[in-house]
């Protein structure tokens, strides 16, 4: 009950309370690049959602059993070269930008190339803004947040498993498209609407996104009560 508990308030968390787009600030490049209309925003919500799965799941790997203190791979290689008691202690984990930057690249590589055989026009409408997922920052904010829960914890049983860290993902990127869907619409109604010079454009994005922002503190604490309500004391 307690795991199933923890699944459903990370992604509560995720999604909605902790949003990365409008609590975190991160991945505001395509929130505000590709929020024109619904249709493009739906397709880079489910793109962005799709690479951050996949980037989640690369990256626990790599983290637990490559470059985290004693993870099994890089102790048996590096048991080839240095005492055991050496090997058990390598940590690789300064390598961890440059490793998911690779892994969130090749991920989105895979979308691009399924993207443009089977929906071009969706395609076309992304423009550079789908290859520029890879420097999404809400994609490696997820995967450097997983790492936290693997590496940073002081009791070995609280580190995260598989099913802790794509639910993260999954539903960061629920919420990225929540997020994105919202703006989107707004700015569709914008169009109609007479806006001073100085603040048409990106201008009055910034403005309804930190309004946005301030709708969505009314999540705070939501997980607390929740989580004390489910699993009390």
């Amino acid at each position: 009950m307690s795991y199933l508990a923890d699944i459903f308030l990370i992604a509560l968390s995720a999604a909605l309370i902790n949003n990365f787009v409008l609590y975190y600030f991160v991945g505001i490049c395509p929130f505000v690049g590709v929020s024109k209309r619904v249709e493009m925003a739906v397709g880079m919500g489910c793109a962005v959602t799709f690479v951050m799965t996949i980037a989640a799941f690369l990256c626990w790997i790599i983290t637990t059993f490559i470059l985290m203190p004693g993870a099994p791979l890089s102790k048996w290689i590096a048991g080839f070269f240095v005492p055991a008691n050496v090997a058990a202690g390598i940590d690789l984990t300064i390598l961890s930008y440059i490793v998911y930057i690779f892994a969130i690249a090749s991920s989105v590589q895979f979308v691009e190339m399924y993207v443009r055989k089977f929906f071009p026009a969706l395609y076309r409408s992304f423009g550079v803004f789908l290859p520029l997922i890879t420097t999404n920052c809400a994609i490696l904010f997820a995967c450097l947040t997983i790492m936290s829960k693997i590496v940073g914890v002081d009791n070995p049983a609280d580190a995260w498993d598989l099913g802790r860290s794509l639910t993260l993902a999954i539903f960061g990127g629920v919420g990225f498209t929540i997020a994105i869907v919202i703006m989107g619409g707004i700015r569709e109604d914008l169009e109609l609407c007479d806006i001073p010079k100085p603040f048409q454009g990106v201008a009055i994005t910034l403005i309804v996104g930190g309004i946005l922002a301030m709708a969505f503190m009314g999540f705070t604490g939501v997980d607390v009560g929740l989580r004390n309500a489910i699993m009390p004391l």
